[in-house]
């Protein structure tokens, strides 16, 4: 299992990358202030850091108690994305509603659009994430599911 640190710089460095990303091209696709759907960006972030850190941690402690180990197969990297996406879209899409004064409708496809930006991203952040930084049982592990 990942150590508390661990997990930490995982969300910041999630976190940080995917807004150089999304709010200079969200504002522009959504016609939104740069600003305000920085405010947005930030926000949801941070709630999104918040989500990322428990939610990774039950994963793990699922995966570990059903499977013995916490390393993620291609399918199972495919529903960790999703689920998690799912679980953020119910808290997020009401805030954006809010600040931006839009009706929940709109903000749920606003929302759903920028879910598959991340839902990409994830999956391809947290993979790269588990190669650079990989927990020492994997390596065993690895030998067994190859």
């Amino acid at each position: 299992m990942r150590s508390g640190l661990d997990r930490l710089r995982h969300a910041l460095m999630f976190e940080i990358l995917a807004l150089a990303i999304v709010i200079p091209i969200g504002a522009m696709i959504f016609g939104v202030p740069m600003t305000d759907f920085g405010v947005v960006g930030v926000v949801s972030a941070t709630i999104a850091m918040a989500w990322n850190y428990v939610y990774n941690l039950g994963f793990d402690l699922i995966l570990k108690r059903r499977r013995g180990t916490t390393l993620k197969t291609k399918p199972i990297r495919v529903v960790h994305a999703v689920l998690f996406e799912v679980g953020l879209l119910f808290a997020l899409i009401p805030f954006i509603a809010w600040y931006l004064e839009i009706d929940l409708w709109t903000a749920f496809v606003m929302d759903i659009a920028i879910a598959g930006f991340y839902l990409v991203y994830a999956l391809v952040f947290n993979w790269t994430y588990d190669v650079v930084f990989p927990l020492p049982e994997w390596r065993e592990d690895a030998s067994k599911t190859a």
